[in-house]
């Protein structure tokens, strides 16, 4: 049948029947293979194994979207826990894009959207990758049911236990945790304070902007209050107080520092988490500017590092 049904791209080959592409294939042999293996399967992509030996090599195959992906060979015959595992890993991204199927970074915050029925939804914002992978892995396996987590879940792919709150059908991970012996009270207190430090302008949280003014009905909901080891969230009121008065007459370029500092920041810390300003001076006003932070009593040094002052 030599080369029937094969189209050949400039490092790929494509396997075609009339004008439906059943498979791209890097390798003229192994096309030739799953030519013959379609050819032989009458063209029933339901018969396609996921495992099948090509002389010294096993194949495992993946159907998706209506075409078959080589998406690995082995010498030995891989267990069926391995062809599984890179089953899923395809599936999630098929492409081999940097993040996956439904996973986009705006600015520094990983969205997660889905087009349903024409419209796009967003399941949830993320300050790290690991996080938005997990839910978007979770959805995908659950038929994009946002209300299937459970308060703590297991992720497989790195064995962590993540506790989870949807609110206003988004997923968001409130902490991770080695095992599951988690005191849900102090997360829930750490999230709510992570709030209200973002609403306030005492650290920067992008992917909690929706919850800024949600604080006291999660407070009530979840029953605990927003707990933080530097700040005190009850001296700090929306029309004003004596902190918020010194944050609002900083430069841009204060608050930008002010906002990259934690409970314990190196200055290698502030230099990444403001690369996007770097220019000719930049170590200098760097320098300068959390000099008259410190001045200001806003942040303090601690041996080689920075954090804020509790006020």
């Amino acid at each position: 049948m030599a080369e029937k049904y094969l189209r050949e791209n400039k490092n790929s080959f494509t396997i075609v029947k009339g004008s439906k592409t059943y498979a791209k294939i890097s390798s003229f042999d192994d096309a030739i293979f799953i030519r013959d293996l379609l050819v032989e399967n009458d063209w029933n992509l339901d018969k396609i194994p996921q495992t099948i030996k090509n002389g010294d090599n096993y194949l495992v195959l993946s159907v998706l979207d209506e075409k078959i992906h080589l998406i690995a060979k082995y010498k030995a015959e891989p267990s069926q826990e391995t062809v599984d595992k890179l089953t899923k890993k395809h599936k999630r991204n098929p492409n081999n894009s940097k993040y996956g199927l439904n996973i986009t970074k705006v600015f520094e915050t990983f969205v997660i959207k889905k087009q349903i029925a024409g419209d796009d939804y967003i399941f949830g914002y993320y300050d790290n990758l690991e996080d938005a992978e997990f839910v978007r892995n979770f959805l995908m396996d659950n038929d994009w049911n946002v209300n299937g987590f459970e308060t703590v879940n297991f992720c497989d792919e790195t064995g962590m236990y993540k506790v989870v709150k949807v609110i206003d059908d988004k997923a968001y991970v409130l902490d991770s945790f080695t095992d599951d012996n988690i005191d849900l009270d102090r997360v829930y207190g750490e999230f709510l304070s992570r709030i209200s430090k973002h609403k306030y302008g005492l650290a920067s949280y992008p992917h909690l902007d929706l919850l800024k003014d949600e604080i006291e009905s999660l407070e009530e909901e979840l029953g605990v209050k927003a707990v933080d080891d530097v700040w005190s969230f009850d001296n700090i009121t929306d029309d004003g107080s004596a902190l918020n008065d010194i944050i609002f007459t900083l430069t841009p370029f204060e608050k930008s520092i002010y906002d990259s500092i934690g409970e314990k920041t190196s200055l290698e810390d502030v230099k990444r988490s403001l690369i996007r300003y770097k220019s000719k001076n930049f170590d200098e006003k760097i320098a300068r500017n959390l000099d008259r932070l410190i001045e200001k009593n806003l942040v303090e040094k601690v041996g080689n590092d920075y954090k804020k002052t509790n006020l």
